[in-house]
């Protein structure tokens, strides 16, 4: 006998086998989704210790008092842990990807990859993002790696939400700020949070020393000084020389490889145009890239001769490289980790070069807890993270405000550095006897053209320690510690698998550091730079000038004969990014390489390629040699760190390299792919506010004729929403000549937006990235006021209409107006949808205002609620719909991962990754793609589901529009209108 079911079960049983057809189909193809880990409603009623979460340098005795409740913070971000589980796959995942016998060997993710195996649940993320406004906060943005949550709002917000204590704290004259106390979480989430950043303004320090006195007199060249004695400097010949780099002609110059180069101040680019001048290096000018919600771009002192530094010197070792620079703007919360934070995030360069760092006691458990996960993703991803070891020996902290004295005379190293998935580059210099024209350095021909390659060789090298010469870096000139940052490790119980093999390494189960070490010393012989950071020109006095310029002619100052040199870990590690990039091109590594310490150890672990291919340093040490005249050491100081010796050793790691013995030891690539370049441009470069521009993206090979397919992923920073404004737009897909073209008109606040392009790569293409600026002009007059009115609408129940809205200036009013809505009934409307004429990213209006004359736009009022669903899909250019209910409680869409229209499109985007990803699942993915529409049709046709969206009900309703410039906060209006549903 057969049984029919009702109706009702016949349409549940249906859905039911749409999902489980999805479902087998992700479980055969190896797909994962994250497991939701918070399982209860999340509420401050009861709240636990994060412990650990308390920053080092937050100490009572520094206390200056508390900050001003209303004071803004931008950019919180809370970081979230993985689970257990998901820990156990990333770890296999890694130690495959890194195993030559593994079929995942070297097969690197994406960002969305990552995030769809590695990245918390929606589910979750929704929930967290609802306890966040429900305390008042606003929500930044997501990260891609859905790892991260940035939310901004006040300090009292945050004191209230996390029950602590904002305070000021003072030390050696610098004042910062930070929580007082540990934080508290909800108990339902607090098992989720790694911690909690960007609640302090403690910034990491760039790892450079300024040459002083001896470097700084005027009529110095590169060959000679007044008397006729010969004096040395490194310039990029010299470099190039001494490491054994490919001759010039072979091609080997890094190319279709792409260095990202971190920071935390803007520059100028005309700075690093000088030095390739002056280098007689091809111009070749860095792509800039502005981490959203970071603020305005601002050159800070120090910072900014820190950016030069790594720029100019990673684009002369590796010329033929494309040279990204990563950096953070004007909110002073955010800093260099939020920069490899955003390279990592959107996996900007396949190498990542970073000098800055803190040393492991000031940094803390918690923040290293949370930051280290961002370059574990890293090696996921293929990209090679490289970092200065520190200049101020073993005592790491000896510089560090707000610590004991006790701290900051301990031993201790710099992170990241120090972290396992970072290549940490040490110092070595030259000795005091071959710092003259001699065996290694030829003299120049002529006493008033500087020569811009004198080093006729490697020249010999000994740990870099300059505290002897205390005199050059006492605390009044600016001064401190100067030698090579090495020791042990405090943060991880073991030792990192592949640190053995190499005599010298200590067996202590600690992560020793540094890995490798180049040149660094600022004394012997010092660095040529050039930079517009006046905080490292020379002050004169004795009778000299004061310097008043940086490479205004060749190396010189014109002005006063100067030369602008320091000296670092900040040089060793841009130079080994160079390095890097031409093993790569060398080696076939089109995709990058990921973490390359097993690599690098397995090499020296070879004698034969050990003695070939490095530099053993065996003699010198990074002991506190400067005594306790300025406090920066114990009365021990003199023992007080790590010699050198064969093989490895605390201060120069493995040594130095040979760089034409060492690519070619290095494991080749058996089956590149072809390495791409993504560009993008933009139809008008400085558009008025609110206009409309057109970025061309375009994706070509690097080598070959072959055209990229597949998707880009486009970040838009440019309205209101994303801390400075902006969203993401994926999966659009490049046309059959490797292009895509996409019309924005988010673009409304002053200044610098950006649109990035991140290509995600097909089975024989790489990844890359693309970036276009476009400026707008701060054009609102800051003056007059401005009044709106808007027609009223009415409707037959399903359909849509306009409502015209007229924006009409007075007393001299210029500007852009950014406008919103309310309504007398959000809950009989949470249903509606809407869409402005110019409509920004989070949904909100703008209208340009330029002249005395009344503007108008438009704004469609929208009553079938299905619109909002099938919006979702909007092609690109075109203004989707928006949800009433989801712009007034967010401005993060966030879809409800149990509806069954969710899973129709999540099953699209499945179909789209498969066909996107493997050739071989693309028929596969065609059934996926029905399936995926059958849901829509299921979970959106006429009453066919019972979770279709009901259209808002018939009546009439008050609609209040608001208008604010968007420069001027304190200028106004407002109106209402009538909105009727028959």
């Amino acid at each position: 006998m057969t049984t029919m079911l009702a109706p009702s079960a016949q349409k549940r049983l249906r859905n039911c086998g749409w999902i489980a057809i999805c479902a087998l189909a992700v479980t055969a193809l190896g797909a994962q989704t994250p497991a939701v880990r918070i399982r209860s409603e999340i509420s401050s009623s009861e709240m636990v210790p994060l412990t650990g979460s308390l920053h080092p340098r937050a100490q009572a005795q520094f206390d200056a008092g508390r900050v001003p409740a209303d004071t803004k913070l931008n950019g919180i971000s809370m970081v979230f842990s993985r689970s257990a589980a998901q820990e156990a796959a990333l770890n296999a995942l890694i130690a495959a990807q890194q195993d030559p016998a593994s079929p995942q060997f070297h097969k690197w993710l994406n960002p969305d990859q990552f995030a769809a195996r590695f990245g918390m649940a929606q589910e979750d993320l929704d929930k967290v993002q609802s306890w966040l406004e429900q305390q008042g906060f606003s929500i930044d943005s997501v990260a891609r790696s859905k790892n991260l949550i940035r939310f901004s709002g006040t300090v009292g917000q945050v004191e209230q939400a996390f029950q602590t204590q904002m305070h000021y704290y003072k030390s050696n004259g610098e004042t910062h700020f930070a929580p007082s106390t540990e934080l508290s979480l909800p108990a339902a989430l607090a098992a989720t949070v790694a911690g909690i950043r960007n609640l302090d303004d403690f910034r990491l320090r760039p790892m450079h020393i300024q040459g002083v006195g001896r470097r700084g007199r005027p009529n110095y060249t590169i060959c000679c000084n007044s008397s006729n004695a010969d004096v040395v400097f490194f310039a990029p010949g010299d470099i190039k020389t001494a490491y054994d780099f490919p001759t010039t002609g072979t091609g080997e110059t890094g190319a279709g490889q792409s260095i990202a180069i971190v920071g935390q101040s803007s520059i100028a680019v005309s700075d690093i145009e000088d030095f390739q001048n002056a280098s007689s290096i091809a111009v070749k000018d860095p792509t800039q890239v502005l981490v959203p919600g970071s603020g305005s771009p601002l050159a800070v002192a120090g910072d900014e001769s820190e950016s030069d530094i790594d720029l100019e010197w990673s684009s002369a070792m590796a010329p033929g490289a494309n040279i990204f620079f990563v950096y953070t703007g004007s909110n002073n919360t955010y800093g260099v980790f939020d920069s490899i934070q955003y390279a990592v995030d959107e996996q900007i360069g396949n190498i990542i070069s970073a000098s800055y760092g803190a040393c492991e006691t000031a940094l803390g458990s918690t923040n290293f807890a949370s930051l280290d996960p961002i370059l574990k993703q890293a090696t996921t991803q293929g990209q090679t993270v490289l970092a200065a070891s520190g200049d101020q020996g073993s005592t790491g902290c000896s510089t560090t405000t707000s610590l004991t004295t006790a701290q900051q005379q301990a031993l201790a190293v710099n992170y990241p550095a120090s972290s396992q998935y970072v290549t940490g580059v040490g110092g070595t210099e030259i000795t005091a006897a071959n710092d003259v024209v001699g065996t290694y350095w030829s003299s120049a021909t002529n006493s008033t053209t500087p020569a811009l390659t004198t080093a006729t060789q490697y020249i010999p090298e000994v740990a870099w320690n300059d505290d002897a010469l205390n005199g050059q870096y006492t605390p009044q000139n600016g001064g401190g510690l100067s030698a090579s940052g090495g020791g042990v490790s405090t943060f991880y119980t073991s030792k990192p698998s592949w640190q053995k093999g190499v005599t010298g390494i200590p067996n202590d189960g600690k992560r020793d550091v540094p890995d490798i070490a180049l040149y660094a010393s600022p004394y012997y012989p010092g660095y040529l730079y050039c930079s517009s950071d006046q905080s490292v020109w020379s002050p004169g006095g004795n009778g000299s000038p004061a310097q008043q310029g940086s490479c205004t002619n060749g190396f010189l100052d014109t002005t006063g004969g100067y030369l602008t040199v320091a000296g670092g870990t900040s040089f060793a590690a841009p130079i080994f990014a160079g390095m890097l990039a031409i093993i790569n091109q060398e080696a076939g590594y089109t995709a990058g390489q990921g973490n390359i310490n097993p690599s690098l150890y397995t090499l020296a672990s070879n004698a034969a390629t050990y003695a070939a291919a490095f530099h053993d340093v065996t003699s010198g040490n990074n002991f506190c040699l400067a005594g306790t005249t300025y406090g920066y050491c114990s009365s021990s100081g003199a023992t007080e760190g790590y010699a050198a010796g064969t093989g490895y050793d605390l201060v120069t790691g493995l040594g130095s390299v040979k760089l034409d013995a060492l690519a070619p030891a290095w494991t080749t690539n058996a089956a590149p792919l072809v390495g791409t370049t993504t560009s993008v441009s933009a139809s008008n470069s400085t558009p008025n506010s609110g206009q409309s521009v057109t970025f061309t993206i375009t994706v070509a090979s690097n080598t070959g004729s072959t055209t990229p397919t597949g998707n880009v992923t486009l970040q838009i920073d440019g309205g209101t929403a994303w801390g400075a404004g902006g969203t993401t737009v994926a999966a659009q897909q490049l046309s059959n000549n490797g292009t895509l073209t996409y019309t924005t008109t988010s673009f409304t606040t002053a200044g610098v937006h950006q649109v990035l392009a991140q290509y995600a790569g097909d089975a024989t293409h790489t990844a890359s990235t693309g970036v276009a600026q476009v400026t707008i002009a701060g054009t609102s007059s800051g003056s007059g006021s401005f009044t709106l009115t808007a027609t009223a609408v009415t409707v037959s129940q399903g359909s849509s209409g306009n409502s015209t809205i007229t924006v009409k200036p007075a007393g001299g009013y210029t500007g852009t107006v950014l406008l919103a809505f309310s309504t007398s009934n959000d809950t009989a409307l949470t249903n509606l949808c809407y869409n402005f004429a110019n409509q920004l990213s989070d949904g909100d209006g703008s209208v340009a205002v330029t002249s005395a004359s009344a503007v108008t736009t438009t704004l469609t009022l929208d009553t079938n609620a299905a619109d909002c669903v099938t919006a979702a899909v909007s092609k690109p250019g075109q203004h989707a719909m928006h949800s009433l209910r989801r712009a007034n409680t967010s401005k993060n869409d966030r879809p409800n991962p149990a509806a069954p229209a969710t899973i129709a499109f999540a099953g699209l985007l499945l179909a789209g990754f498969l066909g996107r990803y493997s050739r071989k699942f693309r028929n596969l993915a065609g059934l996926i793609a029905l399936l995926a529409v059958g849901m829509a049709v299921s979970a959106c046709g006429g009453g066919v589901s019972s979770n279709t969206p009901s259209n808002p009900p018939k009546g009439t309703y008050t609609i209040t529009l608001t208008g604010q410039d968007s420069t001027t906060s304190s200028i106004t209006g407002s109106t209402t209108f009538t909105f009727t549903i028959q």
